[in-house]
C-alpha cells in the first residue's frame, strides 16, 4: 500500500476506539445522571411490584454491566434500541428527522461559508482600515451573541414587527400537510410533487432559522479567514509574487487564500459537525422537527435509548467530519502527502 493509503487507513481505524469510548461514556452517564424513566409510565400510586415490572419491560432490571453488554450486542446488529417516548426504533426516529436537520444545516453552512470567507478576505486585504474594523466588530458580535438570542431577535423583527416572514411553527405553516416523502428534503419534495406554491411556503419557513444559523457560522469563519489571510499576505512568497509583477487578484486568491485555507477548513469541519448534529436550542425555538429537537425531548423525558442514539450519531458525525478534514489537508497541502 502506498504511504498516502496507509495514512488514510490509519485515520479511518481511529474511528473505532473513539466510537467505543463515546458509546461507553454515553451509556453510563445517561443512566447515572438522568432520572428514572419508569416514572413516565407508572402512576403516582403504583406499587413496587408494578414499578419493577415496568423496569423489566424497559430492560432496566438487569445490573448495569449486563445492560451494557446487551447494548453493545444490539449495536453490532445496528439496533439502537426503542425509544421510551415514541415507542419506535431509535434508528427509525433519527432517520425520519435527519432530512430536516440536513436541509437546514446545508443551507445555513452554505450561507456561512459564502459570507464568511469573502468577509475574511476583505478584512485581511484592508488590514487596520475601516473595512477591517467593521468586519472584526461584526464577527466579534456574531461569536459573542448566543445563537438562540439571535433567532429570537430575528423573530421579533421579521415576524412580530414587520410581519414579512412566518412565525416559528416548523417546516410548513400550521394546517398545511407535507408533500409525499421522496427524499425528505422539503424543498426538493415540493418541486418533485409539482407544487411551487408549497415550495415558496417552505422557503419562507426556512428563511429565519437559516439566517440565524448562517450568521452564527459566518462569524468564526470570517475571523479565522481574516487571521490566516493576513498572515499569508505578510509571507515571503507573497512579497516575491508582488515583486514579479503579479496582479492583486492573483496574489490574493491564488497564493494567499489557498495557503490560508487549512485553518479555515478545520473550523468548517467543526462547524459542520455542530450543525448537522442538530442545533438543539435553534431547532427548539423555531419548532424545527430535526435531530436537535429530538435530543431535547429525550433529555426532558429521561429517554435513555433516544439520547444514546443521538449522542452516538453526533459523535460519529464529528469523527467523520474531522476525518474528511484530514483527507482534504492531504490534497490541499502537498507537504502532508510527502
Amino acid at each position: 500500500m502506498p504511504p498516502l493509503g496507509k495514512m488514510i487507513l490509519r485515520r479511518m481505524l481511529w474511528v473505532f476506539p473513539v466510537a467505543f469510548g463515546v458509546v461507553t461514556m454515553t451509556f453510563f452517564m445517561a443512566r447515572v445522571l438522568n432520572g428514572d424513566p419508569t416514572e413516565l409510565y407508572a402512576p403516582p400510586e403504583a406499587s413496587d411490584a408494578l414499578r419493577a415490572e415496568i423496569r423489566a419491560k424497559l430492560g432496566l432490571a438487569d445490573p448495569l454491566p449486563l445492560q451494557f453488554i446487551h447494548y453493545l450486542w444490539d449495536l453490532l446488529h445496528l439496533d439502537l434500541g426503542t425509544s421510551f417516548t415514541t415507542g419506535q426504533s431509535v434508528a427509525s426516529d433519527l432517520w425520519d428527522r435527519l432530512p430536516a436537520t440536513l436541509e437546514l444545516g446545508l443551507i445555513g453552512l452554505a450561507l456561512g461559508i459564502a459570507v464568511g470567507i469573502p468577509l475574511g478576505v476583505l478584512a485581511a486585504v484592508h488590514r487596520e482600515r475601516w473595512p477591517d474594523f467593521l468586519v472584526r466588530g461584526t464577527t466579534l458580535s456574531g461569536m459573542a451573541l448566543p445563537q438562540f438570542w439571535v433567532g429570537l431577535v430575528l423573530i421579533a423583527i421579521f415576524f412580530v414587527d414587520l410581519r414579512v416572514l412566518p412565525g416559528p411553527v416548523g417546516r410548513l405553516p400550521i394546517g398545511i400537510p407535507l408533500p409525499p416523502k421522496i427524499t425528505g428534503f422539503l424543498l426538493v419534495d415540493t418541486l418533485l410533487a409539482g407544487k411551487p406554491d408549497l415550495w415558496w411556503l417552505a422557503v419562507k419557513q426556512l428563511t429565519l432559522p437559516a439566517l440565524t444559523l448562517g450568521f452564527s457560522s459566518a462569524a468564526p469563519i470570517a475571523r479565522v479567514t481574516r487571521s490566516a489571510m493576513a498572515e499569508a499576505l505578510q509571507s515571503d512568497y507573497v512579497r516575491t509574487a508582488i515583486a514579479m509583477g503579479h496582479g492583486r487578484r492573483v496574489v490574493w486568491f491564488r497564493y494567499s487564500l489557498r495557503n490560508a485555507l487549512l485553518p479555515v477548513i478545520t473550523l468548517i469541519g467543526g462547524v459542520a459537525g455542530h450543525i448537522f448534529a442538530g442545533a438543539v436550542l435553534l431547532e427548539s425555538i423555531f419548532a424545527w422537527p430535526g435531530l436537535g429537537q429530538y435530543a431535547l425531548q429525550a433529555i426532558e423525558r429521561s429517554d435513555f435509548a433516544a439520547l444514546q442514539g443521538f449522542v452516538i450519531y453526533a459523535s460519529l458525525l464529528y469523527v467523520l467530519a474531522f476525518l474528511l478534514v484530514d483527507l482534504l489537508y492531504m490534497f490541499i497541502d502537498p507537504r502532508i502527502r510527502a
